[in-house]
């Protein structure tokens, strides 16, 4: 039998004669490959594939694209490594990212790489950072050895080809997209961006949140369209602040609606009795959110900008992106310019969507963070904190100024993922109609019993701003239907973007039913009590269901955030605030040794949060007893340390959050002779550390 001779050349010809093919065949299984790392299962990423066939050819053809580059290089084994490496790096990123949190990979997230760089530790065991290093260092040594020693393309090199191809590629693909946007295969507006990333993969989303940010200039845009829409804006009505200005608290439900309305759902009972009545009760009707599921920040967004998520990039949040860059007009901003303090409070940790330094472009003096409240110890079985805290918060700000206040409250109890295995012992509510036991005893009833929980606390802070002897108006509303993978068709209105709302007051006002949309929402309410002012609010006021009210208001958007801001002169009005963590100042005002290594710290307005610094080292194991007192074990202190209580944050990064004035420690004189009196340390005061 003659044996068949390997002729390696004929081969690499045969190879090279069909590369495209074989290119993008070995894209397909790259692709899914990433699918499988993103969805954290190979069965949902062949499920994809198959279910949705375009979508999938879609993405891996746009990462075809992208190694078409190859052709344009000798090296092209090499060239072929390094494209593939850095989508699948991306795609194991998006893993890992959604392994901790439910928003996806995003294209602001990929700007911030080298910050998430040096927090990767929060996130992975130190074993797996470990591993990671190794298999990154592994990667750099493959890919110089490929560049070094890897064959080199020997044939003749037609650019006049290679580099039309290359175009003709990138052109192709803007046709395809453009094709797939208006045969509906893609869409270009993201109502649940996590949602986005399982209907229209991984490579596409990435790459349209990281390239369609903003608001485009609209068509005609220039200082004098922006003049006649500042013109048809103007009223005779004048804002009238009378002697007795009106409180204005908001109150965002994390993910609370009325599971009634869900029509395959049966309840023993109903979980909001008293948000129900209030909406009898008083001025009430649906409001409609930007999202489906998550997005808390977007709702909240267009309830304090009065601002539309419609003209910006699909699935983006400025809190990511413009409000990093600069300020934005907002009920606080034009609030405090009529003599309101304003507040915000969000019972879950300081950084959260950014908000920490977001809150001071949106014109906030204050925000009381989780961090900064003195008992969160009651959480839900998910480990949120329940929201009943949050009216000792609100009344907190009330009480802390002379002048009326305006404070936008962001609840978190309701917050998903629901269980789907039992945790809870013996629920009051219990739930059936769904289309598994998973979703009936335990997705679903979770849900709708942290709801009744929710529906106590507004009745608990209806019942305190009732009695309150300052005027109130207080506006509350889920910020977007819950992650139970609802369907248009499921519910009563066929309709998923949209909550309910009820306007309540303890000063008489009329009931007036309307339906909203959240960024309307704001103007509704200055509207009800006399205030007309800030560009955006009276352009809601004044244009609301006129014609070209929408153009105008992008066009409007656009001007403010984008463009000449010509509505302003061209100047912008809004200086960042110097926001306080905290409606009330922590302060440390002494230390006092019990036995050897163990400190007593004593103050004020101290939480599970605050913990001892010395010389800026924080001391991890701090014991918070009560507002008024630290504890501290197995320290040692010396003559002259620096010392400060810090507000550590409960996020990931446990980054210092604020920190009080400084105290330099005095060592106590020893007596020479043994003595049964302990000596208490004397302290003195250095200047506030920033």
């Amino acid at each position: 039998m003659k044996k068949i001779k390997f002729n390696r050349g004929k081969v690499v010809q045969i190879c090279n004669w069909f590369s495209l093919p074989l290119q993008f065949l070995g894209v397909c299984l790259l692709y899914l490959v990433m699918e499988a790392i993103c969805r954290h299962s190979l069965y949902d990423a062949v499920d994809y594939m198959l279910e949705s066939r375009l979508v999938f050819l879609y993405n891996a053809f746009l990462i075809f694209v992208t190694t078409t580059l190859v052709y344009l290089t000798r090296r092209r084994i090499f060239a072929r490594t390094l494209i593939m490496s850095v989508w699948m790096i991306l795609g194991i990123i998006n893993g890992v990212v959604l392994a901790c949190r439910v928003t996806p990979f995003t294209g602001p997230d990929l700007k911030l790489v080298t910050e998430s760089l040096r927090i990767l530790n929060k996130y992975l065991s130190v074993g797996m950072v470990i591993v990671v290093i190794i298999l990154f260092l592994l990667l750099i040594a493959g890919l110089v050895f490929l560049a070094l020693k890897a064959p080199k393309y020997k044939g003749k090199m037609y650019y006049r080809l290679n580099i039309p191809l290359v175009i003709a590629a990138a052109a192709s693909f803007v046709l395809v997209t453009n094709l797939a946007l208006k045969e509906r295969v893609l869409s270009s507006y993201f109502g649940n961006i996590a949602f986005a990333y399982e209907d229209y993969g991984f490579p596409y989303c990435l790459g349209t949140t990281f390239f369609n940010t903003g608001i485009e200039c609209p068509n005609g845009y220039g200082e004098e369209l922006m003049q006649e829409i500042v013109r048809s804006t103007q009223t005779e009505e004048e804002t009238t602040i009378s002697d007795e200005p009106v409180n204005i608290v908001f109150l965002q439900l994390e993910s609370f609606f009325d599971p009634k309305t869900v029509e395959f759902l049966n309840l023993s009972e109903d979980p909001i009795p008293n948000f129900r009545r209030l909406m009898k009760e008083y001025s009430s009707g649906y409001f409609r959110v930007p999202s489906v599921g998550a997005g808390t920040a977007n709702t909240e967004f267009e309830t304090i900008t009065g601002m539309s998520l419609h003209y910006f990039g699909p699935g983006e949040y400025p809190y990511k992106t413009i409000l990093k860059e600069k300020t934005c007009e907002s009920a606080a901003y034009v609030l405090k310019g009529l003599g309101y303090s304003t507040h915000a409070i969000h019972n879950n940790e300081a950084n959260f969507y950014s908000r920490k330094s977001v809150f001071a472009s949106l014109g906030f003096q204050t925000f009381t963070s989780e961090e900064y409240m003195p008992d969160i110890s009651d959480t839900t079985p998910t480990d949120w904190v329940k929201d009943h805290i949050l009216t000792d918060e609100i009344v907190k700000c009330l009480d802390a100024t002379e002048g009326p206040d305006y404070i936008y409250t962001i609840s978190v109890q309701g917050h998903g993922d629901y269980p789907t295995e039992p945790m809870l012992e013996d629920p009051q509510i219990t739930v059936s109609g769904a289309q598994n036991r998973e979703k009936n005893n335990y997705s679903w009833e979770y849900y709708v019993n942290q709801l009744k929980e929710m529906d106590d606390f507004i009745q608990e802070l209806v019942d305190t701003l009732e009695d309150y002897e300052e005027p109130v108006v207080l506006v509350m509303y889920g910020d977007h239907l819950p992650t139970m993978g609802l369907e248009a068709e499921d519910v009563e209105n066929r309709y998923l973007f949209q909550t309910q709302y009820v306007m309540w007051d303890n000063m008489g006002l009329k009931k007036k039913d309307a339906n909203l949309a959240a960024y309307q929402m704001a103007a509704e309410v200055m509207d009800r009590i006399g205030i007309h002012e800030g560009t955006v609010f009276t352009y809601h006021q004044a244009r609301k269901g006129t014609k070209n009210y929408q153009v105008d208001l992008e066009a409007l958007q656009y001007d403010i955030l984008y463009g000449e801001q010509y509505v302003y002169q061209g100047q912008d009005p809004f200086m960042k605030t110097d926001l306080k963590l905290g409606v009330v100042p922590i302060t440390f005002t002494g230390i006092d040794e019990m036995t050897g290594g163990t400190y007593y710290i004593s103050g004020e307005n101290f939480t599970a949060s605050s913990k001892l610094e010395i010389n800026k080292e924080l001391v991890e194991d701090t014991i918070y007893i009560s507002p008024t007192l630290l504890m501290v074990r197995d320290v040692t202190l010396e003559d002259g340390d620096s010392l400060t209580v810090a507000q550590q944050s409960n996020s990931p990064t446990h980054r210092v959050l604020s920190r009080t004035a400084a105290i330099v420690y005095k060592a106590p004189v020893r007596e020479t002779e043994p003595s049964d009196t302990q000596s208490e340390s004397d302290v003195e005061e250095e200047a506030p550390v920033q």
